[in-house]
């Protein structure tokens, strides 16, 4: 079994600073691409960050410039460094891993999430 767990969420004034990580754990061969998502109440979850095996990132535009994803391999743990947040960064911030356990399946996992509040 795989399990993602979300830390590092919490209260913030606006223009400051938080790290959300995301440890892998379980039956793993191999971790492809990982990605932050977010949502708030009454809407989709949308894509933050994502990135692949070998480093290649994508943000979302309202987030690009201030947030940061990467990974520690040797860790299975994913980062997301968001600096300078306003308010509309506060949601429930889930990341999901594509993983290759040890029978050769790829999987999509998620983890539990974890809430940011940005307050004004």
């Amino acid at each position: 079994q795989v399990q993602l767990v979300e830390s590092g969420g919490g209260l913030v004034q606006a223009g400051g600073s938080l790290r959300l990580s995301c440890a892998t754990s379980g039956s793993i061969f191999s971790i492809k691409s990982m990605g932050w998502y977010r949502q708030t109440p009454g809407n989709k979850r949308e894509l933050v960050a994502s990135i692949t095996s070998v480093d290649n990132t994508n943000y979302a535009a309202s987030v690009k410039g201030r947030f940061t994803i990467s990974r520690d391999n040797a860790k299975n743990t994913m980062y997301l460094q968001m600096n300078s947040l306003k308010p509309e960064d506060t949601a429930v911030y889930y990341c999901n891993a594509i993983i290759t356990n040890r029978e050769g399946y790829d999987y999509l996992y998620w983890g539990q999430g974890t809430q940011v509040t940005v307050s004004s």
